[in-house]
């Protein structure tokens, strides 16, 4: 099995002591990459840069910068590109990102299969790119279909991979899985997986993006939360686990871990995996 761990920027020395400290362990694991997000609108786009370029002095291992469309502008992105060719960054995450609220105009691109075809006109073959993609649909989507319509286009310009947005339900991925093979595409299409450590967070997180936590799920998650943390701990890690059995047993090989800048609950959940 072949992983990849995300990170986001922090934004003191302090979380950037404790993201080096994470980054170490998972290195152990020799991942495929790490990669690194940054904020709306570019928020956090020098921490970003940062950030990979601190991995790859530290561990060796390819880093992986998210590149967003939002605020983006053709001009910017060649020289942030050629920043990061100067540091030897092979590998990008593309996406469309989210429109800051108040924000008129997002940028140059529109879409992300915009900026997937812009960087490959400007730098050919030299990135490894991949896009996301959402089993259980975008939330913004007009439908399913357009969705998937909009998934396609993204890989017909040029990108390499895919990365899903986490989930819960196995039969969802692999229902998309199939359909997208149905359709000719022959690229790699990643589980993301998002150990559960906090319930309030991550029914945040899921209400935002359109992740569904089944209801019975929710319903034990919440309850535990209030009084019982441990258990609540326990029962995610367990869930997370079997579903990642599950995608193993389907023939998956890769998987991408959102790990919220810590170590732990993935290397938990690997070390179990690593025992079948």
């Amino acid at each position: 099995m072949k992983y990849s761990f995300e990170f986001f920027p922090p934004r003191t020395d302090k979380g950037q002591d404790s993201l080096r400290k994470t980054w170490r362990s998972l290195a152990e694991l020799q991942p495929e990459y790490f990669s690194v997000t940054f904020g709306a609108g570019g928020s956090t786009l020098e921490g970003t840069y940062d950030t990979v370029q601190a991995i790859g002095e530290d561990t060796a291992l390819p880093a992986t910068p998210h590149i967003s469309c939002i605020s983006a502008t053709r001009d910017g992105v060649n020289r942030l590109l050629n920043r990061y060719r100067e540091i030897g960054i092979r590998r990008l995450v593309v996406l469309r990102g989210d429109v800051p609220s108040g924000m008129y105009s997002p940028g140059e691109f529109r879409y992300a299969n915009e900026l997937v075809a812009f960087i490959r006109a400007e730098h050919g073959e030299h990135f490894h790119i991949s896009v996301a993609c959402y089993p259980e649909v975008h939330p913004q989507a007009a439908s399913a279909q357009a969705d998937f319509d909009n998934f396609l286009r993204k890989l017909e310009a040029g990108a390499d991979a895919a990365i899903t947005q986490y989930f819960f339900n196995a039969d969802g991925y692999f229902d998309f899985l199939q359909r997208a093979r149905q359709a000719g595409i022959t690229q790699p299409i990643i589980p993301g997986i998002m150990p559960i450590t906090n319930f309030t967070q991550l029914a945040r997180f899921s209400d935002a993006c359109g992740a569904e936590i089944p209801r019975w799920l929710r319903g034990r998650l919440r309850d535990l939360e209030i009084r019982d943390d441990a258990a609540m701990k326990a029962l995610g890690h367990e869930v997370v686990t079997d579903l990642c059995r599950r995608l193993a047993a389907g023939g998956v090989d890769e998987m991408h871990f959102y790990t919220l800048n810590r170590a732990a609950p993935s290397l938990a959940i690997i070390r179990e995996l690593q025992q079948l």
